[in-house]
C-alpha cells in the first residue's frame, strides 16, 4: 500500500528543506512536479517506512513462531526498535518521525495485523484443542466404564456357569475311591463330597460322629434300653453263611458297655474285611461262643433291644428276645417314611436324619449300634407311645 496524503506532504516538505540550495527556475520547477522514476529521486522517508514495514513484517512472524512453540507464556511480543535509517541526501531518519509515520501507516493498512491479536488467534487455537482433548478424554472413559461393566457381567456369568457345572451329592455315588483320585479327575468340589461321604472331612471327623452318637458325662452302666450290633464271617464253600466274629452293646447314652471278639466254630472262608473290618489275628485270640452268647443274654434279659436289622444279630447268637421289646431302625415305619424305602439302610438313615456319616469304610460295631441307639432316642416318646396302643390294640 502506498502512503497517505499527510506523509506524502511531509516528504516533500523535507524534500524542499533539504534543496534549498538548489535553484529556482521555472525548468526546476516542472522537474520536482514530474512524479520521481529513478531510484534515486525517492524519498528517503518512502526508504526507511518500506524498511520499517519489513522489519514489523519480520517481528510479526516471529511472534507468531513464538506463540505456536512456546504456548505456556502468552506474552505480546513486542516489535522491535528499528534502527536508524540513512537517508540519501545525508540526513538521517529518526525512529521517532519512522514511528509516526508507521502509526500512521498502519491505520490506512489494513492488512497488517497486529501481533497481539494473532496470539488471542492461537490461543483460541489451543483452547479449542484442549477442549477437543477433553472431549477425547471423557469418550475414553465412557469406553472405559463400558468396557468394565462387560468385564463383570462376563464374571458373573462364568461364576454362575460354575456353579451350575458344580458336582452334586447324589452325582457322587461312589465309596470305594480315593478322594485325591476324584479331585485330579472331577475336582476338588467333588473330593470334598466324597470325604464328606466317607467321613474323611475335617468338619465330619471321628470326633464330631462321636460327639453326635454318645452323650458326654453320662453314666457307663447298664439302662433300661441298650442297643446291639454283631459283625460277622463267611463260612462254607463260597462264605455264603455267616457266624458271628463280633459283639458289641451300649446303653441308651451310646456308651459301650460291652465289646469282645469270637473264636469261629467253623472254618472261616471269608472275612470280609472290607465291609466287616475283621481280621485272623481279632478272632483267633477271641472269646469263647458259649461264654458271649451266656454274657450277651444276661444283658439283654429284661431290657429293650435297639438295633438295625436285629433279625440277623439274633440269629447269629442264637438267641430269640420278645417282639414287644425289640426296636429296629429298619423297621420303624415313621423312618422309612422319611427316607421313601421300604428296607432302609443304617448308613442313610444316619445320613438324613442325624447328619452324620457312618459305614464309611470298614463297619465298626460299636459305631453301628451307637448309631442305632440315637436314631432310638430321636423318636422315643413317640416310638413308646406307638407300642403301647398298638399293645391296648391287642388286648
Amino acid at each position: 500500500p502506498g502512503p497517505s496524503a499527510a506523509a506524502r506532504g511531509k516528504g516533500r516538505r523535507r524534500r524542499r528543506k533539504g534543496h534549498g540550495e538548489a535553484p529556482k527556475g521555472p525548468g526546476m520547477a516542472a522537474a520536482a512536479a514530474r512524479p520521481p522514476r529513478d531510484p534515486q529521486e525517492f524519498s528517503s522517508n518512502w526508504k526507511a517506512l518500506q524498511e520499517l514495514l519489513k522489519q514489523k513484517a519480520k517481528s510479526s512472524n516471529e511472534s507468531l513462531a513464538t506463540c505456536q512453540t512456546d504456548t505456556k507464556k502468552k506474552q505480546p511480543v513486542k516489535a522491535a526498535k528499528s534502527p536508524d535509517v540513512p537517508a540519501i541526501n545525508g540526513n538521517v531518519g529518526k525512529a521517532k518521525s519512522t514511528n509516526k509515520m508507521d502509526n500512521g501507516s498502519a491505520k490506512d493498512s489494513p492488512p497488517l495485523a497486529k501481533p497481539e491479536s494473532k496470539g488471542v488467534a492461537v490461543n483460541k487455537n489451543l483452547n479449542a484443542a484442549k477442549s477437543s482433548g477433553k472431549i477425547c478424554k471423557e469418550k475414553k472413559k465412557n469406553v472405559n466404564v463400558v468396557k468394565e461393566s462387560n468385564e463383570i457381567k462376563h464374571k458373573k456369568r462364568k461364576a454362575e456357569e460354575h456353579v451350575e457345572q458344580q458336582p452334586k451329592e447324589a452325582d457322587i455315588w461312589f465309596d470305594d475311591v480315593d478322594p485325591k483320585d476324584i479331585e485330579a479327575a472331577i475336582g476338588p468340589e467333588a473330593a470334598k463330597i466324597a470325604r464328606r461321604k466317607l467321613g474323611l472331612e475335617t468338619g465330619q471327623s471321628k470326633e464330631s460322629v462321636e460327639q453326635v452318637l454318645v452323650k458326654e458325662n453320662a453314666t457307663d452302666g447298664l439302662t433300661r434300653a441298650v442297643a446291639m450290633d454283631c459283625e460277622m464271617v463267611g463260612v462254607g464253600p463260597k462264605g455264603e453263611d455267616s457266624i458271628v466274629a463280633r459283639v458289641s452293646i451300649v446303653n441308651q447314652f451310646g456308651k459301650c458297655i460291652y465289646d469282645k471278639y469270637v473264636k469261629p466254630t467253623e472254618k472261616v472262608t471269608d472275612y470280609r474285611t472290607a465291609v466287616s473290618g475283621i481280621r485272623p489275628q481279632n478272632i483267633n485270640t477271641g472269646e469263647d461262643f458259649k461264654t458271649v452268647q451266656k454274657e450277651v443274654a444276661d444283658i439283654l434279659k429284661g431290657r429293650i433291644l435297639v438295633g438295625h436289622a436285629l433279625r440277623n444279630d439274633l440269629k447269629v447268637l442264637f438267641l430269640d428276645h420278645p417282639q414287644k421289646k425289640i426296636r429296629d431302625t429298619q423297621r420303624y415305619k415313621p423312618f422309612k417314611q422319611r427316607v421313601k424305602s421300604s428296607r432302609p439302610s443304617l448308613k442313610l438313615l444316619c445320613e438324613t436324619l442325624l447328619n452324620v456319616q457312618v459305614q464309611t469304610s470298614e463297619h465298626c460295631s460299636i459305631q453301628d449300634a451307637q448309631a442305632a441307639m440315637r436314631l432310638y432316642t430321636l423318636e422315643k416318646k413317640k416310638w413308646e407311645a406307638a407300642v403301647k396302643n398298638k399293645v391296648k390294640k391287642k388286648n
